[in-house]
């Protein structure tokens, strides 16, 4: 019998080895999904009431929260729940970090998205780009950074609130003009201060065009078009990439001219200490370590400056939603009174960012327009072969990441989801003598994504948000020129507003102090 022993112990290996390779080549689970049709796939299904990450979200309900789709010639898969996203935003992140190649993405960066911070693959250099931004993009509370993310914002609102102080601006006020180019002019001159350590003057004409331009690109790069999903198409929006072309060039020409050959001229390259972040990107280009090119280094400065453009479309928003709600401006003009009145500030005097500790109402007015307007995460490419949620995922298969049911959707946010309501955002303060609240975000908000891919500027977004939208409130009252104008307006999936939008009412308070 001990002489069978080795015999069968080797069979007994061999059929576990066949056993093995069996199980590798069975095919592995893949995601269900819609049919398509030929040449277009299921470009077609994105039609519907919500606009297409509701019509996403309504497939879901049919094909679970990982499923397959084809739009025209690029294969998809469309992950909607908060589990499945994490994975592919956490967990699995280094899997998932490419980025998709629209014709419109190159563009709009000399021919390479790459250049670009969001819009590039996930490598070693872009990770490093990143690192030399987040200490001024990211600063930590308390920092003499975010000391001068303060001041400069601050600065830059007395400079805005005098301007509407101008007889030249009642038009602006009474609503005959748009107030969202003098507030992107603002909010760009917060970043150019911070950044660039530079200013203009909202009558100079080549900033105010740059400005426009900004504009456009990001309502361009938010809206969806046939030639993203149909190269094939490019001959037909030629004159719609020359377009892009030419607002690229257009800007880029004008931060040369205007901010950077200044920094080279006069930034200390002995003492190697950066003013600002264009100094802290120039030393390190000419530093003899460098992996960084002149075009990553210029790329990079745009793009952080073109930030102010979210901001802007942001702060417009904020503006839009409290016109058609007088409570939501009561409570943030009350939260701005108590805070200066208890620090001893004088009549006329701003919120800065030290207050926001102390007007958890007014940010979380910030944060639900951020859900409610369920601005679209930026597409995710698998870079390798992967899974999501037990469903096999192919190599450069486009990863749509839907966040539009965790910002929308009954089962995270209650009956009331679709409803602007601010307060869902407090948690009452145990133990207070008087009513007090925190600001609580839950899990499953993530306005500005998560993971390796986090926006890098979101700390940016909510401090010049928050002083700008803080001392419009207290200062005036805003209304609606045509309510039903403001209601079409705020549609989820979108946090771009047309360049020409609505136009809304500034009306001065009786008492603007504290």
């Amino acid at each position: 019998m001990a002489a069978l022993g080795w015999p069968l112990a080797l069979l007994a290996v061999g059929l576990l080895g066949l056993l093995g390779l069996a199980l590798r080549q069975r095919p592995r689970l893949r995601p269900r999904g819609p049919p398509g049709l030929p040449l277009i796939g299921s470009l077609h299904r994105l039609r519907g009431p919500g606009g297409p990450f509701a019509a996403l979200s309504r497939l879901a309900l049919v094909y679970g929260d990982v499923y397959e789709i084809r739009l025209g010639a690029a294969p998809c898969v469309v992950v909607s729940g908060y589990d499945s996203i994490r994975e592919v935003l956490v967990t699995k992140g280094s899997h998932f970090g490419g980025r998709p190649d629209f014709l419109r993405f190159h563009r709009l960066f000399g021919g390479d998205r790459n250049n670009s911070l969001a819009l590039c693959d996930w490598s070693d250099l872009q990770c490093k780009r990143r690192s030399i931004a987040r200490g001024f993009c990211s600063p930590r509370v308390g920092s003499p950074r975010e000391d001068e993310l303060s001041r400069v914002a601050v600065q830059e609102v007395q400079r805005l609130l005098a301007d509407l102080d101008r007889d030249e601006s009642r038009p602006v006020l009474r609503g005959e003009r748009p107030l969202k180019p003098l507030l992107l002019a603002a909010v760009a001159n917060m970043f150019t201060g911070y950044m660039c350590s530079t200013r203009f003057d909202y009558r100079d004409r080549d900033f105010c065009g740059v400005v426009r331009r900004f504009d456009e690109i990001f309502w361009d790069i938010n809206q969806g078009y046939a030639v993203d999903f149909l190269p094939w198409l490019a001959p037909l929006y030629w004159r719609h990439l020359r377009r892009l072309d030419a607002w690229a060039t257009e800007i880029r020409s004008f931060i040369l001219r205007r901010i950077v050959d200044e920094h080279r001229r006069t930034m200390d390259r002995a003492g190697g200490v950066p003013r600002d972040f264009t100094d802290a990107l120039l030393l390190h280009l000419e530093s003899p370590e460098s992996e960084l090119s002149w075009e990553h280094a210029i790329f990079e400065l745009e793009d952080f400056l073109g930030g102010h453009s979210a901001i802007g479309n942001l702060v417009t928003l904020i503006l839009a939603n409290a016109a058609l709600r007088p409570e939501v401006q009561r409570r943030v003009r009350e939260e701005c009174d108590v805070v200066l009145a208890r620090s001893g500030r004088t009549a006329g005097s701003l919120v800065t960012l030290e207050d926001r500790r102390d007007m958890p109402y007014t940010e979380a007015v910030v944060w639900e327009t951020l859900r409610v307007s369920s601005s679209p995460i930026v597409p995710h490419v698998a870079t390798r072969d992967s899974d999501i949620g037990g469903f096999h995922v192919p190599k450069d298969a486009m990863i749509i990441v839907n966040n539009y049911p965790l910002n929308l959707a009954e089962e995270y946010w209650g009956p009331d989801s679709k409803a602007f309501r601010p307060e869902r955002f407090l948690r009452r303060v145990d133990g207070s003598a008087e009513p007090r609240f925190r600001l609580h975000r839950p899990g499953h908000f993530m306005p500005f994504s998560t993971g390796k891919r986090t926006c890098i500027g979101q700390r940016l977004v909510q401090g010049f948000a928050f002083v700008l939208v803080a001392a419009l409130f207290h200062r005036f009252d805003v209304f609606a020129v045509r309510p039903a104008d403001v209601e079409a307006m705020l549609l989820p999936g979108c946090v771009a507003v047309p360049p020409d939008p609505c136009r809304l009412v500034l009306a001065p308070r009786a008492r603007p102090g504290p």
